[in-house]
């Protein structure tokens, strides 16, 4: 072979390293990322680098025998990380807990308290790797080291620590507050009417129907007479048509989901509450002269009114007050609204009043009649994780769900009526145009949790009903306790199939949640096309 020759190999050579697409075709080289690597070498059949294919090199892949592959440990060891610091915290708090038995009460709640919020972190990292919400995590964490299981932390420190969980929850309820706006409740009024009235009316006669008619075999009023079991299956059923604002809010932020379908969620939930409370007055009021003598007290129909009436009035107080103080120019604003959230906590102590109402009143004074609102929104979106962290840590230690263990069958039947009346009540809702599809076929996911005033109407059942308000409010509290653990699941897979779930969950785009109307507005969720329920001022 000439010199001639030879430059053309050497052309060839350079040609067939070089073309990108064919490398690509060939698959010469195989990367797996992280998982594996196989080296190929790659030769150059000389006679067709000379004569072959216009002179354009070809390469022969020789397939390596054998394949590296590297193991990613880190990625094995990573999720142990997070089991062993579980694991090490929940060790020490144990030695912790042993030494500290006869101390001060004052010093265990702070320990304690110190424990359940470096675990509740963790926890919240655990349940965000596995995609769960992250209070779902902090409740578990609670709950696990609560009284109820573990007894890492005691009953008396967790009443101690009462006044914090109620902090936290009013912080939660003024920025739920802060979110509804009169001109949005008045664009979707008759949508938010059509879907409170499903969501309250439906669970409130199916499970008052079914209970009075399971209740010769229900263990709570087996030996009440019929009358007796109409009050206790009003009772459950006025329960079951309860809501939670405040999970609502927390999923709300913690997947960053502003959208028409969270919001409209958020005004029902809202309401939801509101219709209850009235509705659990009205039915103590019935329930007089229907069970037998003494066997209500009819003054705490009154301290139920009173409660919900005072909370509000309050709150627009409160919220009245903090604009004031607000419009003087306070620049460290985020903390003005804990030490209103740590006074409301006081104020519905000392007046035997709901502080998440009281709270929701001040918030949506300070949205729709102040000129803080903005700000105050601004500066509960950073004081938000610290709330949830301490609510839902606190409220998972004080879960008693040891009534399970004799009651699941009918916990189970309660709850599963429960959700299937908030199904079909959200879908005779989506029945009228206003209300639209997405909301209808998949709103009653995000009706699902209780918390808050379904406990306090649970303790005001107790008291009004003295011969078996106890059993009653075991029942209930239990049925609570899995509404509080189901719904921020079943809160998540409402935004991720309406499209409005942040961190790119969401299946069906933004526009599905404004029943197809489409545009800027459905993308960013800043507006409600024809039919939609809210709709930004």
């Amino acid at each position: 072979m000439g010199l001639a020759g030879v430059a053309g190999a050497l052309q060839g050579f350079a040609v067939g390293v070089g073309e990108h697409e064919d490398l690509a075709r060939e698959r010469a080289l195989s990367d797996d990322g992280d998982e594996s690597i196989v080296p190929e070498a790659h030769g150059l059949n000389p006679m067709v680098g000379l004569r072959g294919s216009r002179g354009r090199g070809h390469l022969l892949k020789i397939s390596a025998p054998a394949r590296i592959v590297k193991i990613p440990w880190a990625n094995i060891l990573r999720p142990m990380r997070w089991v062993t610091s579980l694991g090490a915290l929940a060790l020490v708090m144990a030695l912790l807990h042993r030494v500290t038995a006869g101390g001060p009460l004052e010093a265990r709640a702070t320990l304690a308290l110190g424990f359940l919020l470096l675990a509740a972190l963790v926890g919240g990292e655990v349940a965000r790797r596995v995609r769960v919400p992250r209070i779902l995590g902090y409740l578990l964490i609670g709950f696990g080291a609560g009284p109820a299981w573990l007894r890492l932390v005691r009953a008396d420190e967790l009443q101690a620590l009462q006044f914090l969980a109620d902090a936290g929850l009013a912080l939660i309820a003024l920025a739920a507050g802060a979110e509804l706006t009169l001109a949005a409740l008045r664009a979707g009024r008759t949508a938010l009417l059509r879907l409170t009235t499903g969501a309250v009316a439906f669970p409130f006669v199916v499970v008052t129907l079914v209970a009075w008619s399971v209740s010769p075999w229900l263990p709570i009023a087996t030996h009440q007479s019929w009358h007796d079991r109409l009050a206790v299956a009003l009772v459950l059923g006025t329960l079951a048509a309860a809501a939670s604002p405040v999970v609502t809010t927390a999923m709300m932020g913690e997947l960053d989901a502003r959208g028409p379908f969270a919001r409209s969620l958020l005004g029902v939930t809202v309401a939801q509450d509101l219709a209850v409370g009235v509705l659990f007055t009205l039915v103590l009021l019935v329930s007089k002269p229907l069970v037998s003598p003494g066997a209500v007290k009819l003054g705490v129909a009154g301290v139920a009114g009173l409660e919900l009436v005072g909370s509000l009035t309050v709150g627009i107080v409160v919220g009245y007050l903090l604009g004031q103080y607000l419009h003087l120019g306070q620049r460290r604003t985020a903390l003005l609204l804990v030490a209103a959230a740590l006074l409301t906590s006081e104020i519905a102590r000392a007046l035997h009043l709901e502080p998440g109402l009281i709270a929701l009143a001040a918030g949506f004074y300070l949205a729709n009649f102040s000129r803080e609102g903005e700000r105050v929104r601004s500066q509960l979106k950073h004081a938000s994780v610290p709330a949830y962290l301490v609510f839902f840590t606190l409220t998972g230690a004080a879960l008693q769900l040891g009534a399970l263990a004799q009651l699941w069958p009918w916990v189970l039947l309660l709850i599963g009526l429960r959700i299937v009346s908030l199904r079909y009540g959200l879908l005779w809702a989506g029945r009228h145009p206003d209300v639209t599809p997405v909301l209808a076929r998949e709103g009653w996911l995000g009706l699902i949790s209780q918390a808050g005033w379904a406990l306090a109407l649970a303790q005001l059942a107790r008291r009004a009903f003295p011969e078996w308000g106890v059993s009653l409010e075991t029942l209930v509290v239990a049925m609570i306790g899995v509404h509080e653990v189901a719904g921020p699941i079943c809160f998540r897979q409402a935004l991720v199939r309406a499209g409005e779930a942040g961190e790119g969950e969401g299946t069906h785009g933004g526009e599905a949640a404004l029943g197809g109307v489409g545009g800027a507005g459905a993308a960013s969720g800043t507006g409600v096309g024809p039919g939609g329920v809210w709709q930004q001022p």
